[in-house]
């Protein structure tokens, strides 16, 4: 034991901790030790010069002396181990304290240690120490003074800086480097632990002395504190940028010492702490970032020597551009580093590519086209480690078009892993993932499905709500294609969740239990492969299965889903009846009171379920009698029959009776409550109904569907409600004679996806001036194609292109929508749907009349015409048409009203003779203006960008000194590279996309834009390189915003 230093006791104890088999093992070792520590401490002699009786003096006592502190040493190593362990050591503290004021030097540090690794913060003991550091740190033994300075930023609190600080400032001026840089990192603590006595700018002071240090390895020290510093506050360290610079340089020219290379490489460490320095200070900084470029790409140059120091030196100047201000030339050569990373054999090297792909691929996505198939590889590799920094590089990666197929990977590894953090981190990704890009409801469904299966209880009780909400509102829209597509999208989620009742209830997590019950129980009649009865049944069996295995909420959601089945059906089966009955008797009181409710609805009101129990109300605004107006015949016969009336108990106010005491004013407290705002009585309140709302009447039901036999309002309250809102509303809008907007002969252009715009019409062929003028509509607007139109050539037969191999059709799928101009990826296979069967004939009603148009009354000319603002120029008058202005304008934008004289209707013309000889004159030399362009709002005009409620609008007061001082701040960059033929064309497509052109330099082939979405600015710098092609940098305040008008301009440029 003597050739490691310790004694048979420690070694023993060191051997039973590891041998140990259990935890409860593990603290019978240590409450042993613990008892035998006690007696030895107490048996070692108090510290002190004094002489105890009988003892002898001389060489004997100081070997006796030093051989009970060498023990006492070993017994404070031990007491850590015992506080390690999670057991109290407090009885040691003591001895600890004592030990900190040996001479000796080893001795001395492992009372520091004791001390500062098992003092509280608020121990007294640590007061008892102030004294002693202050010896130590004013002592010209340099042990003493490191031994106490790295002592102090364990053990000094936020009262004990004043009395520590200054000393300690005198050693930034010490002649060993060693105190010097400990020192240096000790002031830094001061100042975060009490920031009142040591300033930030006197950190900030030292540092930029420290920092020009004679001894490198200060200067290293002052690094650690520069980097943390910058973190929280780069403005302070902004002019150190050419010294940071003018070191670096220094250091990868070997100017620094030999004993700071590292395989060849000059101060690895610390010239990967600059170059981190660098990226901080030159974060969202032009020009900043423009003195730094340089060095970077120096020091990536001479870093590059095949080995791993070297490699760790590339990847942080891979990160240090990713976030630095963007340059084109550092970009491309971080790509290359990139490529060379992922595509090595070493594990290592791949991780360290996918991770700096992660980090270039959020602003710049382009970059990540070239490893397409290196990133399937990864994603398939053995390596777990490798595999989620790929999954984490998936996400990041994820846009509108490949978000099927990341997702369906994300949910593939999520099945296999058990890991528990990993499943949880995987849970949120996937949710944000497909509430943000879901390409469609359908979709959104069976994807949280899926999630709710696999993961369970780690999804959050926010996604399943969405997901009911998503289900009962749809799009919110209550025309007939809407609703018909929400009525699908209800329909296929209850097939989703009738085919997963067949599962074993072990297999079904509380989440996805309760939002199949309430789907099945507000829409199963929607069913077309399941009958009403079916899923009944199945319900019921699993809630007599699951009466003891299931929460509390759960049975609830399936009761009430039974409850809402049986009132559809019309009737209560046996099973059903058994189920409800044995639940009458449960432990829960909501849930028994429930039941006994609906008992009873049952065997005497059984006509209300109806009313009770309405088919598709889950959206239906409830209307509450606050005054419950429906008692008062109830209260009317019981004063009838001599009951008291009610009166209202008077308040005791202490406050109003102390005061009237004491003779002082009433309280300056208003205790009155604010007046209730008046609601506008325009509406009826029992024609309103919630938003997003199917209604809950037949007639809102799409065409095929059969309402449910016992779902249907006895009452008639439940359904009509939008008809009497809008004949309400027209009625009080011409009773008032206000101006109002008229919508006659207009085609609803408003669908889910926003403003549906026309598809442009094909340009028709010149017409021909000559004896045979074809009518100005009839190329336009459908009609049978003119004889003398010219007949385009056939286009050429495309090539057929290369069948891809598997991991190119993965590639293809992944990175869609990341490569500008690349073609769309094919949709992502989904697993088949069940067969559509066609729903059950309704039984045989009568038909309801059609209505038929009455014809119009003849109407006198009104001395004013009344103008359609959305009329399209479709007329059936031969006679020529106004001239139409063919520039660019918002077609909704407010029109002068000019006052004509209306015509009367021309009669119908004659059909001109089948002999008749030509007219020579120009029936249209009139109409010289009119252009034969199609209309603006029929052209394929480019759709204004929509986020978050909001349209991306031009920012037309913006200078171009305003642009360059918003240019630097914003954060978030987005370059893209589009085809276009001329700057002029560029910018005018930017334009037309919503934003406003602020300047334009021919000279240089540059122009710079500006706009506005969802309060965040959004600034354009164009730049035409090519004859057929300009690069195009979208800047702007929020990544978000960014990365969406990046890809509108994309679009709008193909």
């Amino acid at each position: 034991m003597s050739g490691i230093h310790l004694s048979k006791e420690f070694f023993e104890l060191l051997k039973a901790i590891g041998e140990s088999k259990s935890k409860q093992e593990e603290d019978r070792i240590i409450q042993r030790e613990v008892v035998t520590l006690k007696r030895k401490l107490e048996s070692l002699p108090k510290a002190g010069n004094g002489k105890s009786p009988g003892s002898y003096s001389g060489k004997p006592k100081q070997n006796k002396a030093l051989a009970s502190k060498k023990k006492a040493k070993e017994f404070l190593v031990r007491l850590l181990y015992v506080e390690m362990l999670g057991h109290d050591g407090s009885f040691g503290y003591i001895k600890a304290v004592e030990l900190a004021a040996a001479q000796s030097i080893a001795h001395k540090r492992t009372g520091y240690l004791v001390c500062g690794a098992c003092l509280p913060p608020s121990h007294e003991f640590r007061f008892m120490l102030v004294n002693q550091m202050q010896r130590d740190l004013s002592s010209s033994n340099l042990l003493e003074v490191t031994a106490a300075v790295l002592a102090v930023t364990r053990i000094i609190t936020g009262d004990m800086v004043p009395a520590i600080s200054g000393q300690l400032e005198k050693l930034l001026q010490h002649d060993s480097e060693l105190v010097r840089k400990k020192a240096i990192v000790a002031f830094h603590r001061f100042h975060q632990i009490a920031p009142e006595a040591v300033s930030r700018t006197t950190l900030v002071d030292k540092l930029r002395k420290t920092l020009c240090d004679r001894d490198p390895s200060v200067m290293a020290a002052c690094l650690n504190v520069v980097q943390s510093m910058a973190s929280h506050d780069a403005t302070p360290f902004k002019d150190l940028i050419p010294s940071l610079i003018s070191i670096l340089k220094q250091v990868i020219e070997h100017r620094l010492p030999t004993d700071y290379d590292y395989h060849r490489i000059p101060a690895p460490w610390v010239q990967m702490k600059l170059v981190r320095i660098l990226g901080i200070l030159g974060s969202n900084d032009a020009q900043a970032s423009n003195g730094i470029y340089e060095i970077l790409s120096d020091c990536m140059k001479k870093a590059d020597t095949g080995i791993n120091a070297g490699y760790a030196v590339v990847y942080e100047c891979v990160r240090t551009i990713t976030a630095i201000y963007p340059n084109p030339t550092l970009l491309d050569a971080a790509a290359d580093a990139i490529s060379r990373f992922i595509s090595s054999k070493s594990q290592n090297l791949k991780y360290l590519g996918v991770t700096g792909l992660a980090a270039i691929v959020e602003t710049h996505p382009q970059y990540a086209a070239t490893h397409q198939l290196a990133v399937i590889e990864c994603l398939e590799d053995r390596d777990e480690t490798l595999q989620r920094k790929t999954l984490d590089l998936l996400y990041r990666m994820t846009n509108p078009v490949n978000v099927e197929f990341i997702t369906a990977k994300l949910l593939d590894f999520l099945r296999s892993t058990t890991d528990l953090y990993l499943k949880k981190d995987l849970t949120l990704k996937i949710c944000r993932v497909a509430e943000r890009y879901a390409p469609s409801n359908t979709w959104y469904v069976t994807t949280i499905t899926d999630l709710f299966g696999i993961s369970g209880d780690l999804v959050e009780a926010s996604v399943a709500q969405n997901l009911m909400s998503l289900i009962a509102e749809g799009t919110g829209d209550d025309d007939a294609e809407n609703e018909a597509a929400d009525m699908e999208l209800r329909r296929e989620a209850v097939e989703i969740y009738a085919s997963l009742l067949d599962k074993p209830l072990a297999k079904l997590p509380r989440i996805l239990l309760e939002t199949m019950a309430w789907c099945l129980g507000e829409y199963g009649y929607l069913s077309v492969t399941h009958s009403l009865e079916d899923i009944l049944a199945k319900l019921c069996t699993v809630a007599r299965l699951g009466k003891t295995k299931l929460t509390s909420s759960t049975r609830k959601f399936l009761m009430e889903a039974i409850f809402k089945l049986v009132a559809q059906a019309g009737t209560c089966p046996p099973h059903a009846a058994l189920v409800i009955d044995d639940y009458t008797k449960s432990r829960d009181v909501d849930l028994q009171q429930r039941c006994l409710e609906f008992q009873s609805l049952l065997t005497s009101a059984a006509h209300m379920l109806g009313y009770v129990l309405p088919v598709d109300a889950s959206c239906e605004d409830v209307d509450v009698d606050i005054h419950m107006t429906f008692l008062n015949g109830y209260v009317s016969e019981a004063l009838s029959n001599g009951a008291r009336q009610y009166s209202k108990p008077e308040e005791e106010d202490d406050d109003e009776d102390y005061a009237a005491a004491s003779g002082l004013s009433h309280s300056a407290f208003k205790m009155t409550p604010y007046e209730k705002p008046q609601t506008p009585s325009s509406f009826p309140s029992h024609s309103l109904r919630g938003m997003g709302s199917a209604g809950s009447g037949a007639s809102n039901l799409p065409p095929g569907v059969t309402p449910p036999p016992g779902g249907t309002d006895p009452y008639g309250s439940l359904g009509g409600g939008s008809a009497d809102v809008s004949s309400h509303h027209a009625a009080s809008s011409g009773a008032s004679g206000e101006p109002t907007l008229q919508l006659r002969n207009v085609a609803n252009v408003w669908g889910k996806g926003g403003l549906s715009q026309p598809a442009a019409a094909p340009e028709p062929p010149a017409p021909s001036y000559g004896a045979h003028p074809a009518p100005a509509s009839a190329s336009h607007y459908g009609a049978s194609p003119s004889p003398w139109a010219t007949q385009a050539a056939p286009p050429p037969e495309p090539e057929k292109p290369r069948e891809l191999t598997e991991k190119e059709r993965m590639a293809a799928a992944l990175f869609g929508g990341m490569v500008p101009g690349a073609p769309a990826p094919t949709p992502f296979a989904r697993p088949p749907a069940p067969p559509s069967v066609p729903p059950p004939t309704p039984p045989a009603a009568a038909a309801p009349p059609v209505p038929v148009a009455a014809p119009p009354m003849p109407v006198a000319a009104p001395p004013a015409p009344e103008i359609d603002l959305l009329d399209m120029g479709f007329s059936s008058d031969p006679t020529p048409p106004a001239p139409v202005d063919t520039s660019t304008e918002d077609i909704f934008a407010s029109t002068p009203m000019v006052p004509t004289q209306l015509s009367a209707p021309p009669e119908p013309p004659a059909p001109p003779p089948a002999a008749a000889p030509p007219v020579a004159l120009d029936p249209f030399a009139s109409m010289a203006e009119v252009s034969d362009a199609p209309l603006a709002s029929l052209s394929g005009a480019p759709v204004k960008l929509e986020y978050n409620g909001s349209v991306l609008s031009p920012l037309s007061s913006m200078t171009t000194a305003q642009f360059g001082a918003k240019w630097g701040p914003c954060p978030h960059t987005s370059p893209i590279t589009v085809q276009s033929p001329n700057l002029v064309l560029t910018l005018e497509t930017c334009k037309k996309a919503g934003l406003a052109v602020v300047e334009t330099i021919s000279a240089t082939q540059e122009g710079i834009c500006a706009g506005e979405l969802s309060s965040e600015t959004v600034l354009i710098h164009a730049k035409w390189t090519s004859p057929t092609a300009a690069n195009l940098t979208v800047k702007s305040t929020d990544a978000t915003v960014g990365g969406r008008v990046a890809l509108h301009l994309q679009s709008q440029f193909r």
